[in-house]
């Protein structure tokens, strides 16, 4: 079975439509800002995808570009006036920053019901412990293909593949709180293939392009794929783990659309948060 994450990315995005056309009949107008900082030709393509995005369902977004040379005071005060502003309920710290910021200590200045990709330190252990934060949005975007196709976690063996605070240990959360059993894996792992090789899902997200091979797979595995690496290769090889697995999401055309629409959905759903709190200081 293809995991097309377009299906489910359009799927998520009609179901907003309508909340955001209530909102903005209370004067509500979801808002997504997305911070750049230097001119890394991926990040402003990134970043331009997403406006695209926000736009079509009727959401406003607004890019800040900020030069390389911004230190991490400079990048801290941005995000503050961001926090403070009334408008904005979404704020995106597109990932990576240049290397002489400090970037956990910029993630974690974004306000926690503003965080809409989920990368503040609170946000994560939110997440872990499932109380009521916006997860991060690769990972929710796995889960939410893992719902779209019902596709059975419970009692299964999943082994990710990557440790990234933003994908690697939050997915690997996220599927030990739906009762999977998890082994987290990286590229140093001993013995990786004969790991891989146990699991029932397979999550690669180790930032390596066509790392995982077909041969390594158990039969009928569950294959998803959270690279993308340059020339839109994913981390798996394709084609030898077509052949393996009995389920698996194609890179471009997997993840990475249903990532954009976890972030645009996270926005709205702050919205409602800010507008329920406006009604409730109301009455």
């Amino acid at each position: 079975m293809l995991l097309d994450g377009r299906e489910v990315s359009k799927s998520i995005k009609e179901d907003l439509k309508g909340t955001i056309s209530s909102l903005s009949k209370k004067g509500i107008v979801p808002k997504l800002v997305t911070v750049l900082v230097g001119d890394n030709p991926s990040s402003h393509t990134y970043v331009q995808m997403k406006a695209n995005a926000c736009m079509r369902i009727g959401m406003e977004s607004e890019r800040i570009f900020l030069s390389t040379e911004t230190t991490t005071e400079q990048l801290l005060q941005t995000i503050k006036q961001l926090n403070e502003d009334e408008t904005v309920h979404g704020i995106l710290l597109q990932h990576p920053v240049p290397s002489h910021i400090d970037e956990r200590q910029a993630f974690d200045m974004i306000a926690l019901e503003k965080d809409v990709d989920g990368v503040t330190s609170h946000g994560f252990g939110s997440t872990a412990f499932q109380l009521n934060a916006y997860p991060c949005c690769t990972p929710a975007a796995i889960m939410e293909m893992i719902d779209y196709y019902n596709i059975d976690v419970e009692g299964k063996h999943a082994v990710v593949i990557g440790r990234s605070p933003i994908l690697g240990k939050p997915v690997s959360m996220m599927l030990l709180n739906r009762n999977a059993t998890v082994t987290i894996s990286h590229s140093r792992t001993e013995n990786l293939e004969q790991l891989v090789n146990q699991a029932d899902i397979v999550v690669a997200a180790v930032g390596k392009p066509e790392f995982v091979k077909g041969e390594w797979l158990k039969e009928g595995a569950v294959v998803l794929d959270a690279g993308y690496n340059k020339g839109n290769i994913g981390d798996c090889e394709y084609e030898t783990c077509y052949n393996e697995a009995s389920a698996i999401t194609p890179v471009p055309g997997g993840v990475g659309p249903v990532t954009i629409a976890m972030l645009l959905r996270n926005t709205v759903l702050a919205a409602q948060q800010k507008a329920m709190k406006r009604e409730l200081s109301r009455s």
